[in-house]
């Protein structure tokens, strides 16, 4: 009886593992952001959302008064990116959010009257 009792409860211990795992590490897509989404956000934030045009006028015009964060993976910075872009990698997620808060405020620094991007 005591074997049977400590094989089910192994059985029980395997099947709660499997299924933590799973839950954990399935892929997860995030639902895509709609320009009305952004602008909330903006708004919410009390964040001023500028045109793709202006941006480009802005770089052209005065790129060191910008402060460029590039939010893709290290590899996909390393590809490529705007000059005098900084790389910080950020999932779409609330968790990485959370998770890297104190170190993007780090980044940032103190400053709040600069322009930063983030793409």
């Amino acid at each position: 009886m005591k074997n049977t009792k400590t094989t089910l409860l192994a059985i029980v211990a395997v099947l709660l593992t499997i299924g933590a795992l799973w839950f954990t590490n399935r892929a997860v897509t995030p639902r895509q952001a709609t320009w009305d989404d952004v602008l909330a956000e903006g708004k919410n934030g009390n964040y001023r959302i500028i045109t793709t045009d202006e941006l480009a006028q802005r770089y052209q015009e005065d790129a060191d008064s910008l402060f460029l964060v590039d939010t893709r993976q290290e590899w996909e910075f390393r590809t490529g990116h705007l000059k005098g872009a900084v790389n910080f990698p950020m999932e779409p997620t609330a968790w990485a959010r959370w998770s890297k808060a104190s170190d993007l405020e780090k980044l940032l620094g103190p400053d709040k009257d600069r322009t930063l991007v983030f793409y």
